[in-house]
């Protein structure tokens, strides 16, 4: 049966085997002599971190998952490179961020060695207090900060909820909001949907209403970038996107893209890439959108339960 005929559960089954096994068969390429030399450094670095990000909830969601063990060697390599910290450092004004995250990131049994060492480094300097970064930054550096365990002077996350779009979003048309910040915040609330949203019910579904809105603008538009992080934010929020209008969509938009090699081959369906690219221009304008459903389809059909499930009707109904 083709995912395009398949039920939902079937076709989120089949979408996330297919983005995981592409990652699990490509992601020893990231740590290669060959990666090293075709990549530029800033965009290998960050698709390690991301990378490590996706093993996190892997390890958590399917972790008999055999694919699981191809990125978790890569990981562990990496972060036991003594060399990769210094290549953090030459991103200029995201450097610290990447620091964060290498150190929150690290697998089990690395903390105490050169990722201790960069959270030691960041705890003891003014990256890990307010400032004037934007709330949008706090609440990325305070989950951070929180996975790593390292202290910090950032709001409560509720706080830093209040100071985000979402609150205010109710009136606002989607091609004024930014989808993918939107979703992120959702995301850093609920540890990308493995623990509750801080928020009572009514916020959760003033927010999946808006969160519903943007996920139809990203599908009439074919993001599938964004699609697939608005769906594991409609998750996070207690709904189940895919049997919301919106998120059944955006799933059968997410199947029709993906690729045979069970790659999402682009950003969306304007940057699809062409037939004719090489293999690593393949590789870098799969990667990103690829690891992103892969995280979705995981957290999706794996993650947190127990939570009664949303709609937009009964979120709309609970707030008139």
């Amino acid at each position: 049966m083709s995912t395009r005929s398949a039920g939902p559960d079937e076709a989120v089954a089949a979408l996330s085997a297919g983005a995981r096994r592409w990652t699990g068969l490509h992601a020893a390429y990231l740590a290669s002599p060959a990666a090293q030399a075709e990549l530029p450094v800033t965009p290998r670095v960050k698709a390690l971190l991301q990378l490590a990000m996706l093993r996190r909830y892997w390890e958590r969601c399917a972790p008999a998952d055999p694919s699981l063990a191809a990125v978790t060697g890569v990981v562990e390599q990496v972060w036991q490179d003594p060399g990769f910290p210094r290549l953090l450092t030459l991103e200029g004004r995201h450097a610290r961020q990447f620091e964060l995250m290498y150190g929150a990131l690290a697998p089990a049994g690395s903390a105490g060695g050169a990722a201790r060492a960069v959270l030691d480094r960041l705890a003891g300097g003014s990256y890990l207090t307010p400032g004037r970064k934007p709330p949008f930054l706090h609440l990325e550096a305070r989950f951070y900060a929180d996975l790593a365990g390292v202290p910090h002077r950032f709001a409560p996350y509720e706080e830093l909820y209040r100071a985000s779009p979402l609150p205010r979003a109710a009136t606002l048309p989607a091609t004024d909001l930014d989808g993918c910040q939107v979703a992120h915040t959702l995301c850093y609330l609920g540890d990308f949907g493995l623990r509750g949203l801080p928020l009572p019910e009514d916020e959760r579904g003033r927010a999946l209403c808006v969160v519903e809105r943007l996920t139809d603008h990203c599908v009439a538009i074919g993001d599938w970038d964004v699609t697939a992080k608005l769906l594991l934010a409609q998750y996070c929020l207690g709904a189940d996107p895919l049997r919301t209008p919106s998120g059944a969509a955006g799933l059968r938009m997410l199947c029709a893209a993906q690729a045979p090699d069970g790659a999402v081959p682009g950003r969306s369906t304007a940057e699809r890439v062409p037939a004719d690219a090489t293999p690593v221009e393949y590789f870098r304008k799969s990667y990103k959108v690829t690891l992103v459903v892969a995280l979705m389809t995981l957290v999706v059909t794996g993650g947190r339960t127990g939570e009664p499930a949303l709609t937009a009707a009964t979120a709309v109904r609970e707030n008139l």
